[in-house]
């Protein structure tokens, strides 16, 4: 059973999809089945994808610390303004 990687043409959606028999991939996001099959990464391996995939996942990180930062500061804003 092999898992292949889409792109959604309607939405732009990316996403993995385990293909069982006869099933017919549909984005996830708009149930679109307006799909490109992309070229999975995985397949390939080498020191420039390695590094790419890490500076991704570095990337991604620092988004994730950026936008829990602003998170707590407009939560600890809207409930030190509730205080007084």
């Amino acid at each position: 059973m092999p898992i292949y990687e889409y792109k959604c043409r309607a939405c732009g959606t990316d996403f993995e999809q385990l293909i069982i028999h006869s099933t017919s991939p549909e984005c996830p996001a708009c149930r679109s089945t307006d799909l490109e099959r992309t070229f999975s990464a995985f397949a390939v391996s080498s020191e420039t994808t390695r590094s790419h995939a890490l500076k991704a996942g570095r990337k991604r990180g620092m988004a994730q610390v950026h936008d829990r930062q602003i998170a707590e500061s407009d939560y600890a804003r809207k409930h030190s303004s509730e205080d007084h």
